[in-house]
């Protein structure tokens, strides 16, 4: 199987890079500077020249805040290229691998006492900024093709490259005693390692559609960043704050638990629990 891996400078895209090495698997990486998905002609001639048996899409705009701002951008990269990128893969009967968020959902408060197991694949969509409402989109624009696609929705993506929530922790610990933290948002953590081999576990059973890829169990941010520390053995007060207390452009969902259930029924897909996901990319990152 060859494999091209999009947007692979970003840190899902970096843990392809590295999978596929490990594995001996054929593939090209390419990063924003090399190939930019906005640049319709430019993408249609590589997926041409290379002609992959799966695209694995990883680009994205993700400034969740700076897309209130910048609309047509955040629209451009989630929508419009995706739209473009998955009827060049019809037409040249690539399978398409795609990486959505569970911002597509408005996750209001009342969610958690409704479906304390999370969203599933078939819950009603409602994205309550311009980031989530742009996935969304491009979520729509792959169904529309009717490629041979596989969307997977992603929540609170953590790992070993690029930026994230564990690693500003850490970085923040270094210089600080105390920090407030939001305790009002409810989720999970994703982590990159367990997305790339549950997306890889899916791609070789050739189950085609929409996948929550996402950790069991449910924790809000403080207790994410209380369970780092306690990991860690560091000697930091965490407070438990509300969304208030960090006024952002764009709203959060209070609620965006992703459901399992469907990904969990297929053969050798492994579903950790976001404590023990924590544990081993707190190994990796010593």
């Amino acid at each position: 199987m060859k494999c091209l891996i999009i947007g692979g400078g970003g840190q899902l895209g970096m843990e392809w890079e590295e999978f596929c090495s490990k594995n001996s698997i054929i593939h090209k990486s390419f990063g924003s500077k090399d190939l930019d998905i906005t640049n319709f002609a430019s993408t249609n001639a590589i997926l041409e020249a290379y002609l992959p048996d799966v695209v694995i899409n990883c680009a994205a705009y993700t400034k969740v805040d700076l897309a209130e701002d910048e609309k047509e951008q955040a629209f451009l990269i989630n929508s419009e290229a995706v739209k473009n990128l998955s009827s060049t893969c019809k037409s040249l009967n690539i399978k398409l691998v795609h990486y959505s968020t569970d911002y597509v959902f408005s996750g209001t408060s009342e969610h958690l006492d409704l479906i304390p197991e999370g969203f599933s694949e078939d819950s009603d969509t409602k994205a309550v900024n311009v980031y989530g409402v742009s996935k969304l989109e491009g979520e729509k624009a792959i169904q529309e093709t009717s490629c041979d696609f596989l969307i997977l929705r992603v929540s609170w993506l953590c790992g070993k490259f690029g930026n994230n929530f564990v690693k500003t922790m850490l970085k923040l610990a270094e210089t600080r005693n105390e920090l407030n933290v939001v305790n009002d948002q409810y989720g999970s953590p994703t982590f990159t390692e367990n997305v790339v081999q549950n997306t890889w576990t899916l791609i070789h059973a050739n189950e085609q559609g929409i996948f929550n890829i996402s950790s069991e169990g449910l924790c809000t941010w403080f207790d994410f960043a209380t369970e780092i520390f306690k990991i860690k053995g560091m000697e930091l007060k965490v407070h438990p704050v509300t969304s208030d207390a960090f006024p952002t452009s764009a709203k959060r969902p209070n609620f965006s638990k992703l459901s399992t259930k469907k990904i969990s029924k297929i053969e050798s897909a492994n579903i950790e629990e976001w404590k023990t996901g924590l544990q081993k990319l707190l190994n990796q990152l010593n």
